[in-house]
């Protein structure tokens, strides 16, 4: 029987302090990579954790040492009420840094909100500047609408202001450079992600995967990537920048190099599961216990278990992906 820490640190000796937590499954979007047949099955009402429940669980997590939470979904900024959510979140005593993840088409009406309620930080997904092929992506002709956000976003102040392009051969490959000239006009931090094999045939993703190798090659192309002195509370992001740029340029390369050794993190599905690990299948239910009347300490002890069960690193490969058992609009990616 292994021994239970008394805080969220791993067989391999891995602090966990971040959490990232999924607030739904639903989303506005179709995204290819995410939902690839575009036909997922929705969560039942009854499912899906409520605020308060979510809530509970982090005044049973931050004692053990989590710091860090990101929202995500789906898409977070459909639920409803998620702003007075954020607020009664970032309020929470011992949380440093709560941030959001979104696909920007709400930002332009609820950006006063989620300011107000503590939130300075943005992760905006945005895999094309093109109308017509982010229309292909997404399934929404919804680009302006992400456009006009992140400039207002800008204007009000939010730092940083991340683009997350999700980088697919022969759909969005030849807009690289497109997304690296952004930086010298805007304060943008883009990153460049590789296409993870979830919920997707292997022919379906050998084909669309594109190694970081590649794009950084393509990118030192256009000019010379400078690196950047990584940050105590950064994620697994390469980071450089151009001289006289104003944002940054990252690499996020979870199939070509492994960032496993230095990962950091759990996962809060919506529908109240712990997951270890993004790339695996391995998931631990706390939403059951939790309806069930369990205590504090039997809640932190599964927090405590999860963090034990964390493999040292994934295991998938371009050509061995996780399958359709997981979809990534179901647990957050």
């Amino acid at each position: 029987m292994k021994t239970i820490k008394p805080h969220l640190v791993d067989t391999y000796n891995r602090h966990l302090n971040y959490l990232r937590v999924s607030i739904t499954d639903r989303c506005n979007l179709a995204c290819i990579y995410c939902k690839p047949d575009r036909c997922v099955p929705k969560l039942k009402h009854e499912d899906i954790l409520s605020y308060e429940e979510i809530l509970r669980l982090m005044d049973v997590v931050i004692p053990l040492g989590i710091t860090k939470v990101r929202l995500t979904g789906g898409e977070p900024l459909v639920r409803k009420g998620v702003c007075d959510f954020i607020s009664r979140l970032t309020a929470l005593h011992g949380l440093q840094d709560v941030s959001l993840t979104t696909n920007g088409i709400f930002l332009k009406k609820k950006l006063g909100r989620i300011k107000a309620a503590g939130i300075r930080r943005l992760n905006v997904s945005l895999d094309s500047l093109d109308r017509n092929k982010y229309r292909e992506i997404t399934g929404f002709d919804g680009f302006q609408e992400v456009w006009e956000g992140l400039d207002m976003a800008r204007k009000m102040g939010f730092d940083p202001i991340k683009l997350n392009v999700v980088v697919m051969r022969g759909i969005n490959d030849n807009e690289l450079l497109d997304f690296a000239r952004l930086t010298f006009k805007y304060p943008y931090h883009v990153r460049f992600i590789e296409y993870m094999p979830i919920g997707v045939g292997e022919s379906d993703h050998f084909f669309k995967y594109v190694p970081t190798s590649l794009i950084q090659d393509r990118i030192n192309s256009f000019q010379k990537l400078i690196p950047v002195p990584r940050g105590p509370n950064d994620g697994p992001s390469q980071r450089f920048t151009f001289e006289g740029s104003l944002g940054e340029i990252g690499f996020i390369s979870p199939m070509s190099h492994h960032f496993c050794r230095t990962c950091n993190r759990l996962r809060l599905t919506a529908s109240g599961q712990l997951r270890p690990c993004l790339l695996s299948n391995q998931e631990i239910d706390i939403r059951g216990p939790l309806r069930s009347g369990a205590s504090d300490q039997e809640l932190a002890d599964i927090f405590r278990n999860a963090a034990l069960s964390k493999e040292a690193e994934h295991h998938l490969t371009p050509e061995h992906p996780l399958g359709k058992v997981s979809q990534m609009s179901s647990i957050g990616g």
